[in-house]
């Protein structure tokens, strides 16, 4: 009880390191370029998405999510990642993770401070970008339904967010086993490239090769082994879309279920940053 009232307090070391964390953001314009980033990708899709066609038409509602989510799959877990690759590899090339290690400080409180502040960073530049589009789609476009568009956008932040952590996790992963920067930056756009790209197209080979074992409960599991089709999936969902990828469509996971699949890999690679951080020799 002791220790749980020791993080939550605001004098915690926890959010000193998360606040130490936002500030670096800051003077290193990330939430800037970011959000910058995030909010050119939304606008473009979704007040200029129709202009491939000859015509400029604001989107209906499940065909919008479906564009910025195959989009944002790509920008979110890389944005992530560039925001995460030196948390321990830098500054352990500084010199500063070990006098950081001198404190009062236990290695857990150490990664979750320095996760809620990139977490911080990341859920403000995608709340943002995604929620003041959403916004400029009910002031510019009368015919949205008013409620269910602010919750359908409320969702897709939460599980764009969602799909951030997860990606920061996985570079802190990479940072702690990493002796360089450099090293950390390679590996982590070698998984970046594994999750987002080669994954999908090695399923969807399986998919159309249709082998007899590939039912709904197997492609379910391979769904929830890599979280960018997760946060497509729970997207695809949200809206109850029959548009997007194929491999998504019908299946019979729960919307709760794949959000509790997607915190279980955060969970997990938590957990595992943690083991990684206490072997850690310095």
């Amino acid at each position: 009880m002791r220790n749980m009232l020791s993080i939550t307090s605001l004098n915690s070391p926890v959010f000193i390191i998360a606040a130490k964390e936002i500030k670096d953001s800051f003077r290193n314009r990330w939430i800037s370029f970011i959000s910058l980033i995030f909010i050119v990708l939304s606008l473009s899709i979704t007040f200029a998405g129709s202009a491939i066609t000859g015509t400029l038409a604001l989107p209906a509602l499940p065909s919008l999510i479906t564009s910025l989510s195959t989009v944002s799959v790509f920008i979110i877990p890389l944005a992530a990642i560039l925001l995460s690759y030196d948390a321990f590899v830098g500054e352990d090339e500084a010199g500063t993770l070990l006098l950081l290690l001198s404190y009062p400080l236990t290695r857990f409180q150490i990664i979750l401070g320095k996760l809620l502040g990139h977490g911080f960073v990341m859920f403000v530049s995608i709340s943002f970008a995604f929620g003041g589009t959403g916004i400029l789609l009910l002031l510019l476009g009368g015919s949205y339904p008013v409620m269910e568009t602010l919750l359908v956008f409320m969702q897709f932040i939460l599980s764009s967010f969602l799909l951030a952590l997860t990606f920061i996790l996985v570079g802190y992963l990479v940072s702690l086993r990493a002796t360089e920067k450099a090293r950390a930056v390679g590996s982590l756009l070698f998984i970046w490239f594994l999750f987002v790209l080669l994954y999908d197209l090695l399923l969807l080979a399986v998919l159309v090769a249709e082998l007899s074992v590939i039912n709904q409960s197997v492609l379910n599991l391979l769904i929830a082994l890599n979280p960018t089709d997760l946060y497509r999936a729970v997207n695809e969902m949200a809206i109850d879309s029959s548009e997007g990828l194929s491999l998504l469509n019908g299946s019979s996971w729960a919307l709760e279920g794949l959000y509790a699949s997607m915190l279980a890999w955060i969970c997990v690679l938590m957990a595992v940053s943690h083991q990684l951080f206490r072997r850690k020799s310095l």
